[in-house]
């Protein structure tokens, strides 16, 4: 069964910020801050660092911010990296993180925000001096959020390996997780056998004692063939939750969710199309045949792999040794154009596949 995309209110969104929302807010630099600042647009810019633990604690609040004030052509919400561009903030003042400032329709001299750092708040701020009426975006997550109706349906599924968060949404480090573990979610979401799931423990505080939970946040992974919950103890950046999955579920993802040049392979099946290349032509029928032998003992998601060998070995017989190179580079001009996620993964996965005969 396919976990449909949650929709979430705000309420809820400081543990499933949505990474893709920071392209809504403006990058300022030393480049382009008067252009874009000071002119014909109001602008709320946060004054950060990099480092600053309570600039990550802001960050998702304040991509939603900045989502939903997209379409507002009166109002930019924008950005400094005060590491990389201290001239900018060393000139209004900044000396500490994060510092947000108001700057009106055709001025420079801005207005420092006092209030609290929710969206909420900020958005009440801007709609007050930008004379704007926006409301909070409501915004989709690939992390599926658990509650004690949907959790043993969910995490305790035979076919499904699961990631879980067990968070309470007062915990900083959690708040700090957030963006991250959103990235996690979006990076294995077309993988059918793989979940990233989350539960609110302060919530749900039975379950998190079922589970020997007592910190936050705690992540369990559930795998297919054993569902007892054992800890992941990895790092917490996106390549080290990248790296886990992929060796615990024999995925071959990479942090943006596209499928890596190892997708599909399968060693047995690679040797026979190494042979297979190598053979005369009247050799590579029986290594053909071979290769149909092989496929017709695999099982699950390789069966669909292995049929991919057979279709290649057999078009190679059918057109030539240069068909292997001609449809990877066909396949190349396709991964190029704007496709789907799904189409993206069948032109990769054959791609992956005829390399080996090519």
């Amino acid at each position: 069964m396919k976990y449909q995309q949650i929709w979430v209110a705000f309420g809820t969104l400081a543990l499933l910020a949505v990474s893709a929302l920071a392209e809504d807010v403006v990058v300022l630099t030393e480049e382009n801050f008067e252009k874009e600042v000071g002119q014909e647009r109001g602008a709320l810019v946060e004054f950060y660092a990099p480092w600053c633990g309570h600039c990550k604690k802001l960050a998702p609040e304040y991509e939603n911010l900045g989502a939903s004030f997209k379409k507002a052509k009166s109002v930019l919400i924008g950005k400094v990296d005060c590491d990389e561009h201290k001239s900018v903030c060393g000139k209004y003042g900044v000396s500490g993180y994060p510092t947000l400032k108001w700057f009106p329709k055709g001025s420079l001299e801005p207005k420092k925000y006092e209030g609290p750092r929710t969206a909420e708040a900020l958005t009440e701020f801007v709609n007050a001096e930008g004379g704007t009426n926006v409301k909070i975006a409501a915004v989709s997550s690939s992390v599926v959020v658990l509650t004690s109706d949907n959790f043993d349906e969910v995490v305790l599924d035979g076919s499904k390996d699961v990631l879980v968060e067990f968070y309470a949404p007062w915990c900083g480090h959690c708040k700090s997780l957030a963006p991250t573990y959103e990235k996690v979610a979006t990076a294995f979401k077309s993988e059918e056998g793989v979940v990233i799931a989350n539960l609110d423990a302060d919530k749900y505080k039975d379950l998190a004692e079922k589970y020997g939970v007592s910190g936050f946040p705690t992540l369990k992974f559930f795998p297919k063939g054993k569902k007892d919950g054992e800890d992941y103890e990895g790092g917490r950046d996106l390549e080290d939750f990248v790296t886990f999955i992929n060796e615990k579920s024999g995925t071959s993802r990479d942090a943006k969710g596209q499928l890596t040049s190892k997708a599909g392979i399968i060693e047995s099946l690679d040797a026979l199309a190494k042979e297979f290349v190598e053979a005369s032509d009247d050799e590579k029928k029986a290594v053909f045949d071979l290769i149909e032998h092989e496929v017709e003992k695999l099982e699950g998601s390789s069966t669909r792999h292995g049929k991919i060998y057979l279709t290649a070995a057999k078009k190679c017989m059918e057109k030539g040794s240069d068909y292997a190179k001609k449809e990877i580079e066909r396949l190349q001009r396709m991964l190029e154009k704007s496709i789907s996620p799904a189409k993206a993964d069948e032109f990769t996965l054959k791609k992956n596949i005829l390399s080996s005969f090519a």
